[in-house]
């Protein structure tokens, strides 16, 4: 399994290179991005490299899949979308997904994740697909609604996080 290149009307969705790094490290340290996950901001450079490091690690063991979006029309990276937590018996995995602020409210992550998922129930053969975010993050949960999924209760989960699931047809 390895992360195929997909196009959209607008959109490249390309596997990670290490020349990445700058743009990670701009998703990564982003106060607007960040408040919504439980990840500590990159502080250097330095903390993209490892990022994009465990993500080539990752996809090495066939443990998740990694995009970057990017315009069609303008080099550089706008944002990721990712699986991971495959589980290949269950076919199943976690989407994960983040915008950089300037191209948030323009569908640029509807259309990204609208092919991603085809590309799972369609290429992958993944049966589910489940996401998390926080109850704050209404554009997040707005879009999972938008793409088909359905929010879940499940006992135990971390108060102020929702799950949605969305189901192969």
């Amino acid at each position: 399994m390895f992360t195929p290149e997909l196009e959209t009307e607008r959109l490249i969705l390309r596997p990670l290179h290490d020349d990445d790094a700058k743009g990670i490290f701009q998703l990564r340290s982003d106060a607007t991005i960040n408040q919504y996950l439980d990840r500590k901001p990159a502080k250097a450079i330095d903390d993209a490299i490892a990022h994009i490091k465990r993500i080539k690690e990752n996809e090495a063991r066939q443990e998740s899949l990694f995009w970057v979006i990017t315009d069609k029309t303008v080099p550089g990276l706008m944002g990721t979308a990712m699986y991971y937590n495959i589980d290949k018996e269950q076919a199943q995995a976690e989407i994960g997904f983040e915008l950089l602020p300037a191209y948030q409210g323009k569908g640029i992550m509807h259309e990204a994740l609208t092919k991603i998922i085809d590309e799972a129930f369609n290429n992958l053969r993944l049966k589910v697909i489940t996401a998390y975010t926080t109850t704050s993050n209404k554009p997040s949960s707005g879009l999972l609604i938008k793409l088909g999924f359905t929010r879940q209760e499940e006992a135990g989960m971390d108060e102020g996080m929702e799950l949605y699931i969305k189901k192969a047809d």
